[in-house]
């Protein structure tokens, strides 16, 4: 069975998903429920940042456009963000397994305690949870929002036409992407949900939906695989 495959993420995210998307035996159609923005703000001192943290590709790209630094080590949180960090030029390039908090813990360890120089860059969302844990365990890191993001009022005519239709499968790689999504969409008992983790997926578990799947590992790699089997057993 041929099904649409509806990409929540913002760009230029959602356009890479499509293209990995097109190999596959599925009709993409990108419908973003997140826009990103750059945050009218002054990058601060970094002459003394050693190490950068990034939980997202955007992350890099926002950096990378407002910073020459490139000496300090980028710790990424899983592969799609390592990827744009070596396309920066990153000197060096620590590459996670796509979980926020156990990168966290990669970094309690390969750190002493009390490092300074530690920065986590991200959207204005994303402080709180990374930034805790790591000065529970003795790294005083900052943080430095550099983008927003803003959720969407509706989805494309292409994608609402889908779901109306159905079956169709939504791709959510983030929360905040579910939860605008869960709030534009209309009915949702033919979507099909295939979600990078429980927690992107946990704005949409109120809803009534046809199904929920989550990938076996939180990155883009596993959440494609998990499409691939999805769409094999129907």
């Amino acid at each position: 069975m041929i099904l649409p495959v509806i990409v929540t993420r913002a760009e230029p995210g959602a356009s890479e998903t499509m293209t990995r998307l097109t190999a596959m035996d599925v009709t993409p159609i990108s419908s973003p429920m997140l826009s990103l923005a750059r945050l009218d703000v002054d990058l601060p001192d970094l002459s003394g940042v050693l190490h950068l943290i990034f939980t997202s590709a955007n992350g890099v790209r926002f950096f990378a456009e407002a910073s020459t630094l490139r000496a300090a080590k980028a710790w990424c949180v899983g592969p799609s963000t390592a990827a744009a960090a070596r396309e920066a030029d990153f000197a060096a390039v620590y590459e996670g397994a796509g979980d926020a908090a156990a990168l966290a813990a990669d970094l309690l360890v390969a750190l002493p305690e009390g490092t300074e120089g530690v920065l986590h860059v991200a959207n204005e969302a994303a402080a709180g949870d990374l930034i805790a844990q790591l000065k529970e365990g003795g790294i005083p890191a900052g943080f430095l929002a550099l983008y927003e993001t803003i959720p969407a009022d509706e989805l494309v005519p292409e994608a609402e036409a889908a779901l109306a239709a159905g079956p169709a499968c939504v791709l959510i790689h983030s929360a905040k992407a579910a939860a605008a999504f869960a709030w534009a969409a209309g009915a949702l008992d033919q979507a099909i949900i295939v979600a990078i983790s429980e927690a992107a997926a946990r704005p949409l578990q109120g809803r009534e939906v046809a199904a929920i799947h989550i990938a076996e590992a939180p990155n883009e790699s596993a959440l494609l695989a998990t499409l691939a089997a999805v769409v094999d057993g129907l």
